[in-house]
């Protein structure tokens, strides 16, 4: 595979080399093509450009400039990033790519590696994240409140909070850049093309508002931003259970043993509305040219719900104790699995959902730059709060007076979305009964995270001294970052009120819901909450035996120094520019949660566990950029690189259990004294630029992962302690049937060895009139981006069930990533076409338990188009634009297997959304 990736390199090269001689030779009419190439590049750069031009060129100033290999991303102007999400903007840059959630994208992987490797940082400070982990969920900043964003494929010494695949650094608006007043006003209408269900539209809407402006002789500059956004959530699915496998003989009558078969199914319409509300504000005060300095806030705040209706059927024994279940017309592939059939003596059920989550960040920051003679110092402190609470409900209904047992028809084909059509009628809400099912009448959850992070830094810049001719210039710093997270998440059965089972009464239905695109047709759809209310008991609770690990705090101090001197000589006749520096870390990290020991007395059976680890990592980097003639730039870059193992890895959880047939024990939770993934990484890049208008390139890396870290059970761990207290209870040792051991199993992440992760990837942004006037105003930016890595993934039963027994590749590793942007603009209009591409990849995801699942996820093909119109000067409507969008053109779908294609798990369409817009600028 890696020599077909060479083989592609190296053509693309050759085409982009023939491309750069031919543009060189018409240059060198003149006789002196540097000479020429810099008259153009001036030239080129005292054009003003507008609309999608000016975004692209801002963006390739950017990498053009940088002395690492950097991609960028630029809003076209005030407020005016090209997409609804800033993921969706980022996920068009080469080697990125996006994972959706709720039909959004919303995480990023960069180079092949998961989000959990990639750092993200706003105006240069680490964020925190409203999620279990650090990876920051990107739809909920708002894509007006940013005006640009640069994604760091290498590090520096001075980059502080660098991740190991990549640093995503958002920036918003430094006023005193502004030459002039601008306020703008911004506003869309949306409609999601899967319609109306369960009482609420498929409408939205968003409008956002910025304002920027210098005061008192430009020594004061102010920049606000405010964005709020309305949508409707619509989302068709059909699940089937995990895992797949390999039944055994007379397990499932009709099935024949070996057959691959899953035991349960589900259709369901989701719909609901998600809201959110930004804010951004910056302060700059200059008073003179010795001192600035600069005041950001941000904050965002987003509330959203959803009621999912579904129809679930379990296709195993496990039937409520009522007639065995069995198949008959039976089609099994030649793969080995299930196919088609029809289950007779199921007992379905009608379920209802619902989920409210609320997310809160803040996030506040102050730098101030001084100049002191030719020295510069910067101060900057920073802190930023994430905090989310959830509500999850659900209750169960079935046909009464019970059983009413069905032949339900099973046709997993593939296609579309697998099919389940039940013989009995589920439609009039008056037959079916909140009642004790096989899952319970009901069960719900609350869970609540809150990350702080605090932090500041100290940094000097000063000349090379004497002597060192290489170097320009130096940067010395300092960095103490604080960060604290803890999750709650009480729990609990909902149970059925003293008036027992009953019906839904008719004041809490809602339209009914169509499953029809698999197979079931029309189902009931109520308000849960309130059905919960009125015939319902919900007690949550975090005090039972099993809940007692999920509550946990994860703290960590990361102290980090950095010499950095940045390289300005020439070699030759080449100019060289870059960095060379070190930086080390110092981590202080540490857990506290608890674990259940029954031995005990009552309201003394929880233990407190507080474990933890220090430790120091030197992380050296180097960048070089060569400018060669003709516009061409060639960077090599060397870095050891680290991330951050995932905050919910390092929680002290502990679930402790004694296998008494073995006297055995065994735990699983998580590891307070796990190390980063460390990594030895080298980048080679050629560039090759028409002034800032548009440039071809092609980069390939290799990363040596030095250590990994993996979820795995490993035998041996000490349970002295808790063998001991298990054995105080004389009726836990009454069970014993062998003497009790006092090591065993532990399953939980571990460091663990690495491997190799490679990659090639071309870029091309060009406008076509670089070729002939007659295309005057086309443009195409296009890129590939090719993976590949010797690391294999060992499973671990309890979170990878649904990628089978076998080692995996790595989470989130699309071996292929391609995106392609065609556009028109021409006196004001403006048209965009946008493709992006990746293949099959390992996604992550939370399954019912709240618990981290990895799942293979089917290869994803996404188009988006936009048209336009930007009233120019000369006009009465001169700052006003407006435009179209559509996303989604294809309706792709969001498919999860197990382990081969012909076993699916999720099928999820959430539509193609539709947007009119309009944008004035004053």
């Amino acid at each position: 595979m890696l020599n077909s990736k060479r083989n592609l390199l190296s053509v693309a090269l050759a085409s982009a080399i023939t491309l750069t001689i031919a543009n060189a030779q018409a240059q060198d009419a003149a006789g002196d093509t540097a000479a020429t190439d810099k008259a153009a590049a001036v030239d080129l750069e005292t054009v003003t450009v507008t609309g999608i031009r000016r975004g692209i060129e801002s963006a390739i100033s950017v990498k053009r400039d940088s002395s690492s290999i950097v991609e960028a991303v630029s809003a076209e102007d005030i407020g005016k990033l090209p997409d609804v999400s800033i993921a969706e903007s980022i996920a068009r840059l080469p080697g990125l790519a996006a994972q959706r959630v709720a039909g959004r994208a919303q995480v990023i992987s960069v180079r092949g590696l998961s989000p959990d490797f990639a750092t993200t940082l706003l105006n240069g400070r680490e964020m925190v994240s409203t999620g279990d982990n650090r990876s920051v969920e990107f739809d909920q900043y708002p894509s007006e409140l940013i005006s640009g964003v640069t994604v760091y494929k290498t590090p520096d010494a001075g980059l502080v909070g660098q991740g190991l695949s990549g640093t995503l650094d958002m920036q918003t608006v430094r006023p005193l850049s502004y030459g002039e007043r601008v306020i703008a006003v911004s506003g869309r209408y949306q409609k999601n093309s899967l319609g109306e269900a369960a009482g609420v539209d498929p409408y939205g809407n968003r409008f956002n508002v910025s304002f920027v402006d210098k005061f008192a002789d430009d020594t004061i500059g102010v920049a606000i931003g405010y964005s709020h956004s309305d949508m409707a959530k619509q989302e068709n699915q059909v699940g089937l259970y995990e895992p797949w496998q390999a039944i055994g003989d007379g397990w499932r009558p009709g099935v024949d043993e070996g057959t691959f078969y899953s035991d349960g199914i589900k259709a369901l319409r989701r719909t609901g509305n998600a809201k959110r509300d930004g804010v951004m504000a910056t302060l700059q005060f200059r008073p003179n040219n010795a001192w600035t300095s600069t005041l950001d806030a941000f904050y965002t705040k987003a509330k959203e719900y959803d009621t999912a209706n579904q129809l679930e059927i379990h296709l195993g024994d496990y039937n409520g104790g009522y007639d065995r279940l069995n198949v008959t017309d039976v089609v099994v592939n030649d793969n080995g699995s299930f196919v088609s059939g029809v289950a007779h003596n199921v007992y379905p059920l009608v379920r209802g959902m619902y989920n409210h989550r609320e997310d809160e960040i803040k996030a506040f920051g102050w730098n101030n730059e001084f100049n002191i003679g030719d020295a510069r110092l910067t101060a900057d402190v920073s802190w930023s709060k994430a905090e989310r609470d959830e509500i999850n409900l659900e209750n169960n209904l079935q046909l009464l007076p019970a059983p009413q047992l069905d032949s339900v028809a099973l046709n997993f084909a593939g296609g579309n979305f697998p099919q389940l059509t039940p013989g009995l009628d589920y439609s009039d809400y008056s037959k079916l009964y909140l009642t004790n099912t096989i899952y319970g009448s009901g069960y719900g959850k609350t869970p609540h995270v809150d990350d702080e992070l605090k932090g500041v830094k100290l940094a000097v810049n000063f000349p090379a001294p004497d002597g060192f001719d290489w170097f320009s210039d130096i940067d010395v710093g300092f960095n103490y970052a604080d960060r604290s997270k803890n999750k709650t998440q009480a729990e609990g059965n909902i149970n059925l009120g003293a008036q027992g089972e009953t019906s839904i009464g008719p004041e809490f239905q809602y339209k009914p819901v169509n499953l029809g695109f698999a197979g079931v047709g029309y189902i009931p759809a109520w308000n849960v909450p309130a059905a919960v209310a009125q015939y319902m008991t919900f007690n949550p609770t975090t005090t039972e035996s099993y809940l007692i690990p999920k509550q946990w705090t994860v703290d960590e101090e990361i102290a980090t120094v950095f010499l950095r001197a940045n390289i300005n000589t020439q070699i030759g006749s080449v100019p060289v520019r870059g960095n060379v520096g070190i930086q080390g870390q110092r981590v202080d990290q540490s857990s506290q949660s608890n674990y259940w020991d029954d031995s005990q007395p009552v309201g003394s059976q929880v233990i407190p566990i507080d474990e933890g680890s220090k430790y120091f990592e030197f992380l050296p980097s180097l960048n070089l950029a060569f400018e060669l003639p003709a516009d061409n730039t060639v960077r090599f870059a060397l870095a050891r690189q680290a991330a951050r193992p995932r905050v919910d890895e390092l929680r002290a959880s502990m679930e402790f259990g004694m296998d008494t047939s073995r006297g055995k024990p065994g735990a699983s939770g998580g590891n307070p004294h796990l190390k980063p993934w460390l990594a030895n990484a080298v980048d080679l890049s050629w560039e090759k630029y028409f002034g800032n208008k548009a440039y071809v390139a092609a980069a390939v890396f290799y990363k040596d992962l030095k250590t990994y870290i993996y979820t795995e059970t490993r035998d041996g761990y000490d349970f002295t302690d808790q063998v001991a207290a298990w054995l105080n209870v004389p009726a836990n040792e009454a069970q014993l049937q062998v003497p009790a051991q006092m090591t065993g199993n532990y399953s939980a992440p571990f460091n663990g060895s690495g491997g190799s992760l490679r990659g090639a990837e071309l870029t091309a942004s060009l406008p076509l009139d670089l070729f002939t006037d007659a295309l005057r105003g086309f443009g195409v930016v296009a890129s590939a981006s090719f993976n590949d890595s010797s690391i294999s993934i060992p499973p671990d039963p309890a979170t990878t069930s649904s990628v089978g027994s076998d080692p995996i590749m790595l989470p989130g590793l699309s071996k292929r990533v391609y995106n392609f942007t065609a556009y028109y603009e021409n006196s004001g209009f403006e048209v965009r076409l946008n493709q992006r591409k990746r293949s099959d990849f390992i996604g992550e995801i939370g399954n019912f338990n709240g618990a981290r699942t990895l799942r293979y996820v089917k290869g994803e093909n996404v188009l988006d188009a936009q048209v336009g119109y930007n009233f120019g000067d000369g006009t009465a409507l001169k700052g006003l634009s407006l435009f179209l969008q559509a996303s989604n053109l294809t309706n792709s779908k969001y498919e999860t297997y197990a382990g081969t294609k012909d076993r699916p798990l999720e099928t999820v369409e959430w539509g193609r959304s539709y947007q009119v817009g309009v944008n004035y600028k004053f």
